[in-house]
């Protein structure tokens, strides 16, 4: 693999898991707010964060000065049982994290790319850059909304991009996304692949060791400072 190679965080349990990587982030954002007064961090979606989400939420830390956002969000509105948005609130913003502030990334709008520019216009006014970013992984090697088969992959995918937030269309995401491109991902300070299970293991392993340019691979290979991956079985 070109570029700068992970550093994989191997752990027993998925318990013991969520515990050391709550406290690295925590650690992270406390950091950043004795550095610059305020931190930025963004969380993926899915089942996968719920045990980290529960052990963040009750870091001592001074949450008022942290705005958490999202690394990629569904098209739809945070009622709907889809919206990682409604995740973040019922798992990470609660207990001493309740003070935060969150910034969604969907916005009302009569389609995607509408919304993708409304939440675009908006996070430019969020504290950039990321002080944390925790990613997540699908089996098909996807992380944030960077779909193998998402229109407009390559820019995604872009350093280059002055985009923060585009929309993304891809068949086997389901639905319209809207999702933080490369360039703002990887601003982060901590940049963290959170993945569980042998099957998402094999993944990763055999994206790295190949020359198919999974979009995990590509972020991983794009990265300024080596990605931190958190695995358990």
């Amino acid at each position: 693999m070109a570029g700068i190679v992970p550093h994989w965080n191997e752990f027993a349990t998925r318990d013991e898991l969520a515990a050391s990587l709550a406290n690295a982030v925590a650690d992270a954002l406390r950091a950043a707010i004795s550095r610059r007064g305020e931190a930025f961090l963004a969380v993926s979606g899915g089942s996968t964060p719920g045990r980290f989400f529960a052990a963040l939420s009750r870091a001592e830390l001074d949450w008022s000065k942290v705005t958490v956002t999202l690394v990629d969000e569904r098209f739809v509105p945070e009622i709907s049982p889809r919206s990682n948005a409604s995740l973040a609130k019922a798992n990470l913003l609660q207990n001493n994290a309740a003070a935060a502030r969150f910034a969604p990334l969907f916005h009302e709008a009569a389609t995607v790319e509408k919304g993708a520019d409304l939440a675009d216009a908006e996070t430019r006014a969020l504290p950039w850059p990321l002080d944390a970013a925790i990613l997540g992984m699908g089996g098909d090697g996807h992380t944030a909304s960077f779909f193998p088969d998402a229109q407009d992959l390559d820019a995604l995918l872009d350093l280059t991009s002055t985009r923060i937030v585009m929309p993304v269309h891809a068949e086997t995401a389901g639905e319209p996304r809207l999702t933080l491109t490369l360039p703002a991902l990887v601003s982060a300070g901590l940049l963290v692949v959170h993945i569980e299970g042998a099957e998402k293991r094999n993944v990763i392993e055999a994206a790295l060791a190949s020359d198919r340019a999974l979009p995990i691979r590509t972020v991983l290979e794009k990265a300024p400072r080596a990605a931190e991956i958190y695995w358990a079985p």
